[in-house]
Formats: C-alpha cells, structure tokens, sequence
C-alpha cells in the first residue's frame, strides 16, 4: 500500500519570522537556535534543522476536529522553511530515529487504534493501520515529548 507523510504548510509561520523576540514571547512563542544535529525536528521540512539554524518553538493546535481528540502542543519551525513536505512511501531519518507514537483516526477523527514503535521499525505499523477500513489517517508524534511530529495518509 502506498502511503504519504506530509508536513505542515509554511504561511500560518511565516510572518511570525518578522517579529521580534519580545512580540513572539508575548504570543507564547520562543525563538531558539538549533545547537545539536538532532533535537530540532522542523514539522514543514520534516528534517532535523542544521546547527546554527533558527527556529520558532511554539505550541500548534495538531487535531482541530471537533472531537473529544482535539489537541495541541509545541512543534518546531524552521525560519523561513518551504514545503510543506510530502515524503512518499519512505521513512524520513526525522522519524527513523526516533521513538514513536501512532495514532490511527477514523472519518470522525475518533483514534481506532495506537501503538509505540522504534522509528526504524515504524513502517510496517503504517501498512498495517492504513490497511484497517476504519482508519482514515494517522497521527505520529514523537513519544517521548508527546510532540505532534507528522500526519499520513494512504496515497
């Protein structure tokens, strides 16, 4: 079964980039600079930021529905990332390296089913949700933090 990943779209971002440090604390936001290969997961790109880049930590509502699964929390955005990105049918190293949680929803965005898995064996648990009648998408967050990190798709 073919499958896609796809990131946030940039433009809700972009005029954040514009404000000064004091506006953004203002809004709850903090801009942060990336200071390890890996810690940094941009939710566009769905890249790890290079060191040195600057990024907006920020809280996203994830799961707008309007269901008792609504949610949010704080993601990561590269200043000035394009995209959003779709990755087809591959695991990105953003997601491989890590250790995951999937949540599958249904037409209701009701989740039907959830499971934790190692990012190098994630691929599989894709296949496997998006292969169940019920399930219309997922939701992967990085299980540690609890962080929103992607949403997939049958393609």
């Amino acid at each position: 079964m073919a499958y896609r990943i796809t990131g946030l779209p940039p433009e809700p971002f972009q005029p954040l980039s514009f404000l000064p440090d004091a506006d953004l604390a203002a809004r709850g936001i903090k801009r942060v600079t990336a200071d390890a290969p890996q810690g940094f997961p941009c939710r566009v790109t769905l890249e790890d930021a290079p060191v040195g880049s600057s990024l907006l930590l920020l809280s996203h509502q994830h799961q707008p529905a309007d269901s008792p699964y609504r949610a949010s929390g704080p993601i990561f955005v590269r200043e000035g990332a394009e995209g959003p990105a779709v990755i087809e049918d591959r695991i990105p190293p953003y997601l491989s390296t890590r250790l995951l949680s999937v949540r599958a929803y249904d037409q209701d965005d009701l989740i039907v089913e959830a499971e934790v898995v190692d990012g190098g064996q994630v691929e599989p648990l894709f296949l496997k949700l998006l292969d169940m009648p019920a399930v219309a998408y997922l939701h992967v967050h990085f299980a540690r933090r609890g962080c929103y990190a992607a949403r997939v798709e049958r393609d």
